[in-house]
């Protein structure tokens, strides 16, 4: 059941089809596209119809579904081969986003442990990491509303709300949670160039979910901070690195340099799926540009 201030989910099954929201049409039109291909669904998380590390991990898991049932009905003997190449197309969509191969090997665990019929039992795993995502966005959206105790002003950067997980979001998840609890006055979103989340998918999914927003010119942001109007930033990530590096987003690396010189709180709201314990360091994350 949703709660408040949460409509958008991004992902879906529906009708035996993968629906995904066209993000790079946003704010100007709401359009779901609907995929029963699984290569054509790495053509789309390439092109950034879906985004957001949780989100493409989601999506993928669900293309599996599509490979198993087109190559099961293809070759009902020799189908695994042809499952495992569409995996390995998925995989290399999106190299940055670590949730991307997390959830393709959970699903390849699935796949290795599946009969001849393997579709019923790879969607409800698909479904199953699905509901996780958004459960866990939940507990971490009230985990990191309890952290601020007062009412104040936040900042995030790029999107990491229900556009780019699951459902409700990790750093809008927990604006989502602080907002509905009474403790923030003010959410201001940086624009995040060149792409624009910031201005195109955070403030569009806040104010759907009636939440005010004031968008934010990124230039602007340490400004406000030497002027106290920023208490907290909140920032989503795509990948964690084994001794903490955090790799999310250009232009989150000078957030964290202008709160440290301001003394503004910095918080980075990821599920355990964004770590990568077989990367030591963030200097040998492979980075999108």
């Amino acid at each position: 059941m949703r709660g408040d201030h949460d409509s958008i989910r991004a992902v879906s099954w529906e009708h035996g089809a993968l629906q995904l929201l066209d993000q790079r049409s946003l704010p100007d039109e709401e359009t779901y596209l609907h995929f029963n291909d699984a290569v054509a669904v790495a053509a789309a998380i390439r092109d950034m119809v879906v985004r957001g590390a949780p989100a493409i991990g989601i999506t993928a898991a669900y293309a599996v579904v599509l490979a198993a049932r087109r190559h099961v009905a293809a070759s009902p003997r020799e189908w695994r081969a042809g499952v495992l190449q569409d995996i390995q197309l998925l995989a290399a969509a999106r190299p940055t986003a670590v949730n991307l191969v997390w959830a393709l090997a959970r699903m390849q665990r699935c796949l290795a442990a599946a009969g001849s019929n393997p579709v019923v039992t790879l969607l409800d795993e698909a479904r199953r990491i699905h509901a996780e995502d958004i459960a866990a966005n939940q507990r971490m959206g009230e985990a990191g509303a309890a952290l601020i105790d007062k009412e104040c002003a936040v900042l995030t950067h790029c999107n990491a709300g229900a556009l780019a997980t699951g459902g409700y979001g990790t750093a809008l998840g927990v604006i989502r949670s602080a907002w509905t609890a009474g403790k923030l006055r003010q959410v201001y979103a940086g624009e995040t160039r060149p792409w624009l989340q910031g201005a195109r998918l955070t403030a569009w999914e806040l104010l759907r979910d009636d939440i005010p927003v004031t968008l934010l010119s990124d230039s602007a942001a340490s400004l406000l901070m030497q002027q106290k109007h920023v208490q907290w930033v909140i920032v989503g990530a795509d990948r964690v690195a084994a001794n903490g590096d955090v790799i999310n987003k250009i232009g989150t690396y000078q957030l964290a340099i202008a709160c440290r010189y301001h003394g503004v709180r910095m918080m980075v709201v990821a599920p355990l799926s964004t770590l990568d314990r077989e990367m030591p360091n963030g200097q040998q994350v492979t980075l999108e540009e």
